[in-house]
């Protein structure tokens, strides 16, 4: 840390949006030096809270007075791509969104490019990509101690795959260190897949990796198992809730061995993943370093929930990616697009053989 505070500005004050302001005000080296939120009782009772006298009604009225070293965007997905790009403009030098990072792909790849061609840092925000130990042991990996990986998978893929299935896809593009290049689908049930939201929509299918590897991709958790999978001759690294699980070698058995890990410690090591979203973005706008979560990876995911349903609904045909057409589009739930002052979170029916994928669900923010 340095002894300067960078000066933050958080942009929307929702529920997610005050777990932001609470986080930056606790930490010793960032100080919240404005606030913008529509609903004006909110706007008084988040200031009030957190000692902040200048508060506004709108990114714009407050762009147009103060211009903070960092901007939290934590509006309803539909705003980020007019506020992440007015934040650019203005000459933050890092902004943050969150997930889903957008619906048309279009408007992700503006924001993007007005963050990257201002050399301005764009930042994720909670994904589970962020904790630290799936960091350790995404180096661990890099680093060769498992061997050549062989293999992935993923096991029970959200409900909704461009909200939740971020999680399990930016996993699986950090642990492999590759893209994914191709996308078939199967989807159900085919009333949700008629629609252009994803809630409720259910994908198996294949992803091809660049490096190779092709990964299968189950709809649904498969005898307990959830999350991702990658694995080499003779290890298997899984993520799953609550952190990852290792196994290196064989019981005489032939049963793998399960290791117990003991991950580097740090100061900021909490139940959550925002907070090491939250300092890889601090270290990166102080020193260059990377981020944990990117704009970048948001859109990456994105992507590859777009290419899956498409496939899904032209009859499983395989997708290329980048895709080339842009304005293609996939909506989250209402919930996330339009916020929660209008509608609460949908839950779908729970079925037995769902359970952990329920339990993912129940902790997503």
């Amino acid at each position: 840390m340095t002894a300067r505070k960078h000066r933050v500005a958080i942009i929307g004050c929702g529920r997610l949006g005050q777990v932001y302001a609470d986080r930056y005000s606790s930490f010793p080296d960032t100080e919240v030096i404005a606030i913008a939120e529509h609903n004006p009782e909110r706007l008084r009772h988040v200031g009030e809270k957190y000692g902040i006298k200048a508060l506004y009604s709108d990114a714009a009225s407050l762009l147009s007075e103060v211009v903070p070293d960092i901007a939290a965007v934590v509006t309803p997905t539909k705003y980020y791509k007019e506020t992440v790009i007015a934040c650019a403009e203005a000459g933050v030098k890092g902004v943050s969104a969150d997930k889903p990072i957008g619906a048309m792909l279009s408007d992700v790849d503006e924001m993007v490019e007005a963050c990257e061609s201002r050399g301005i840092v764009f930042s994720g925000g909670a994904l589970h990509r962020a904790r630290s130990e799936v960091q350790e042991v995404a180096a661990w990996i890099q680093d060769g101690q498992f061997g050549e990986l062989t293999g992935a998978s993923i096991h029970g893929w959200a409900s909704e795959i461009s909200g939740g299935g971020c999680h399990l896809i930016s996993i699986l593009r950090l642990w492999t260190g590759a893209e994914v290049e191709e996308v078939i689908g199967w989807a159900e049930p085919a009333d949700v897949l008629a629609r252009d939201c994803d809630f409720g929509l259910r994908v198996n299918g294949r992803f091809k990796l660049s490096n190779g590897i092709d990964c299968p991709v189950f709809g649904h958790a498969t005898e307990g198992t959830g999350g991702v999978e990658v694995w080499s001759a003779d290890s298997l690294i899984r993520w799953d809730l609550p952190g990852p699980q290792i196994y290196k070698g064989f019981e005489k058995n032939g049963e793998r061995i399960k290791k117990e890990v003991r991950y580097r410690e740090n100061d900021w090591r909490e139940p959550t993943y925002l907070t090491g979203a939250m300092r890889s973005f601090i270290a990166a706008v102080e020193n260059g370093s990377e981020l944990w979560i990117s704009g970048h990876d948001l859109r990456q995911a994105l992507e590859v929930a777009i290419a899956s349903q498409v496939s899904a609904k032209r009859g499983n045909v395989p997708m290329k990616l980048p895709l080339e057409d842009r304005s293609l589009t996939l909506y989250p739930t209402n919930y996330r697009w339009l916020g929660g002052d209008h509608y609460t979170y949908p839950r779908a029916p729970a079925r037995k053989e769902e359970k952990v994928v329920g339990k993912r669900q129940d902790i997503d923010v």
